[in-house]
């Protein structure tokens, strides 16, 4: 199960607010073991230097100074017991690559960006992990030709009953498709 986290922009927020807020996302995920999902909005780029620590954390999981060096020790001392547990050796290096592994088994991200327009493209260019490194879901309608063609498809070889009832279900098709996409 994964906890929906969002940022919360205001006038103040800063590179300092969203470090912290990735500290804690990154606390839980790592340290508590829970599932985080890290929902992130074009609305919520107030600053472009936010996507550095976007970038890194979908390339590779870990952003470089995110953490001072005596939170980087504090975190490799609570990790410590479960490093042991899992019966590998425990020293700094190997506590802080299991925290990092916990970090990115439970810390996932989505994204919502609109493609159209210069800023999309131009943000790819320069932080290239939003797109190399995410799976793009484009949400357009399917237009009801496609949709009636589909369900005739899919329904052709299952018995339906007489030709009316056949017609009606795949009728229906296009129409709770659409219905579910409205829901969703």
């Amino acid at each position: 199960m994964y906890t929906t986290t969002s940022i919360v922009i205001n006038s103040t927020y800063g590179m300092n607010e969203l470090k912290a807020d990735l500290q804690g996302m990154f606390n839980k995920s790592g340290l508590k073991d829970d599932g985080i999902l890290f929902l992130f909005t074009e609305g919520q780029i107030s600053n472009e230097k936010f996507l550095v620590y976007i970038n890194d954390l979908l390339s590779s999981g870990e952003i470089a100074d995110l953490y001072a060096d005596e939170d980087k020790d504090q975190i490799i001392n609570n990790i410590r017991p479960a490093v042991k547990g899992e019966g590998l050796i425990d020293n700094p290096e190997n506590c802080w690559r299991y925290f990092i592994g916990r970090v990115k088994k439970n810390l996932h991200m989505a994204i919502c960006f609109s493609p159209v327009g210069e800023n999309f493209r131009q943000r790819a260019r320069k932080f290239p992990a939003i797109v190399n490194c995410t799976v793009i879901d484009w949400f357009q309608p399917w237009p009801l030709t496609a949709l009636l063609s589909v369900a005739r498809k899919f329904t052709n070889d299952v018995d339906l009953g007489t030709d009316e009832q056949r017609k009606a279900i795949v009728e229906f098709m296009p129409y709770s498709f659409g219905r579910v996409g409205i829901a969703s």
